[in-house]
């Protein structure tokens, strides 16, 4: 058993390593930016309470995803929440890697917005296996455990989306 100043340090490196991705998760999932801070404070808050329970270190970014989609649901399901199909993507939640030039990083903002709009216009089971693959980075095996599906469905709903993607993309840059 680790000390509370290790877990401190434990839980503040895991905090400050994860709470973008997570967040951006939750906001692709829900565009809905106070629930999606409840629930990530709600999961951080859970995993200060488990961490000493936590034993493959190596896992805890799966279990904060999989807590996060957990609650997700949850909330779906308590207030028989649809997923607004049409909604338009925060630029500001966007992750921009600072290297590029400005005139590229205008280019690659614009062309997210156009992904993540045309991304929120597909079903929700589409969207979510987009986002924890290119978002999360999860492999086809983790996404199948997270949502209790076949890794077959998790790469035939992947493939599904990209081709839908491109097509939709394809028709608003011609």
């Amino acid at each position: 058993m680790q000390n509370s100043s290790q877990k401190i340090i434990e839980f503040t490196l895991v905090y400050n390593q994860h709470k973008k991705k997570l967040y951006n998760y939750a906001f692709k999932m829900l565009w809905d930016q106070p629930a999606c801070e409840d629930i990530i404070q709600n999961t951080f808050m859970k995993l200060f309470e488990n961490l000493e329970k936590i034993r493959n270190s190596e896992r805890i970014e799966f279990w904060l995803f999989t807590t996060v989609r957990n609650q997700i649901y949850t909330l779906f399901r308590n207030k028989r929440i649809h997923v607004d199909q049409y909604g338009v993507a925060d630029a500001d939640e966007l992750e921009i890697d600072s290297n590029y030039k400005l005139a590229e990083e205008y280019e690659d903002v614009e062309l997210k917005e156009i992904v993540l709009a045309e991304l929120n216009k597909m079903p929700i089971e589409q969207r979510e296996v987009f986002l924890l693959k290119e978002y999360g980075g999860f492999s086809y095996k983790e996404i199948s455990g997270m949502m209790n599906i076949d890794e077959e469905l998790v790469k035939s709903r992947l493939h599904k989306t990209r081709q839908k993607l491109i097509k939709q993309i394809s028709k608003v840059l011609i």
